[in-house]
């Protein structure tokens, strides 16, 4: 064989082989990408749960320690909006968040969500400046009071908690007034500073900024009387994957009642795992740990022992609402279309 027609059949052979080399992988990359659906009976999910706080650790947890892909769920934990979270809850591009009654008002006015669980109790303080005179609700009055977002959680929770003492949050009324600050960190700022004169902030930043002695605490809701011992935040699922995919629903469930027994045994590694993870920004370990444990998370076991009550805290938390105008319906009708119990 000449030069030429060597070169020449080189020139075939690494073509040829090329192209079956090729072939090969994407065929190797399609059964890689269908071998990775098939690993998960449910399939990949998203769970808008990031939000920066401590309280989101079911969650956590359940994807850390494997508990959702034990249920045949590929879960990955997202951030998302208020809104954002309702819209995809409505849709069903989510399946499941966790929130507390943020969502109630938009149910009422139709959007198909559904409560089917409790998740823990208090996880938001209301500060103000160290040693300030501003000591209950009805010394707020006037004032001006930092929250993460209009609608969102630490808003309600402030709000529920002042109207019930007395002081109106409706804006027409202008008793109080809220301001927006995404960043906890800005809002604290502004409250040194004397921009604002309290702030609702999540945990652990709320209590981080109390325990460094920066701050005095006039709401607690793990603590305070409108609060104390029930559920503050509970588990939203979309009514149309309920409907459409119920087993899906059951198995998310599963992997977080696992997770909330797991972490009421293991406080210490459950912070570990949120700080490796970077889910929520932990300085001090042991103000987090103290945190996990004052919210209760507990075996379904032992929410049988505490007495704890989903409904009965929907209906007392949606009477507060009806009596203070920010529900219509009243709380047995608004609680018999909301709540739906699962049996797994």
């Amino acid at each position: 064989m000449n030069t030429q027609k060597l070169k020449i059949f080189l020139t075939l052979f690494v073509s040829i082989f090329f192209v079956f080399a090729l072939n090969a992988c994407e065929k190797s990359k399609a059964e890689n990408k269908e071998n990775g659906n098939a690993k998960f009976k449910f399939g990949n999910v998203e769970l808008p749960v990031l939000d920066g706080a401590l309280c989101g650790a079911p969650f956590f947890v359940a994807k850390e320690k494997g508990f959702f892909a034990d249920e045949g769920i590929g879960a990955t934990l997202i951030a998302a909006d208020g809104e954002t979270r309702k819209l995809g809850l409505s849709k069903g591009t989510y399946p499941l968040t966790n929130s507390d009654f943020q969502f109630f008002q938009a149910i009422e006015n139709g959007v198909d969500i559904k409560i089917v669980d409790g998740i823990h109790i208090g996880c938001i303080k209301i500060l103000v400046k160290k040693g300030s005179p501003l000591k209950t609700a009805k010394d707020l009055l006037g004032k001006k009071i930092a929250v993460d977002e209009i609608g969102g959680t630490p808003h309600q929770a402030a709000s529920l908690w002042l109207s019930v003492n007395g002081v109106s949050t409706k804006p027409e009324d202008n008793q109080v007034t809220f301001l927006p600050y995404a960043d906890g960190n800005l809002a604290l700022a502004a409250l040194a500073q004397g921009q604002i004169d309290a702030a609702a902030i999540w945990d652990p930043l709320a209590s981080s900024y109390e325990k460094a002695g920066k701050a005095d605490v006039i709401l607690d809701i793990a603590t305070d009387p409108v609060f104390a011992g029930r559920y503050c935040c509970f588990i939203y699922v979309s009514a149309k994957v309920l409907h459409e995919e119920p087993e899906k629903i059951k198995a998310l469930l599963r992997a977080l009642h696992r997770a909330e027994a797991w972490i009421s045994k293991h406080p210490e590694e459950t912070v570990d795992i949120i700080a490796e993870g970077k889910y929520s920004e932990i300085e001090d370990k042991e103000l987090a740990v103290k945190l996990i444990k004052d919210y209760v998370y507990t075996s379904e076991e032992e929410r049988k022992k505490l007495g704890r009550d989903v409904k009965g805290d929907l209906k007392y938390f949606s009477e507060q609402l009806h009596q203070i105008g920010y529900l219509q319906k009243d709380a047995d009708e608004f609680v018999k279309n909301v709540f739906e119990e699962i049996q797994n």
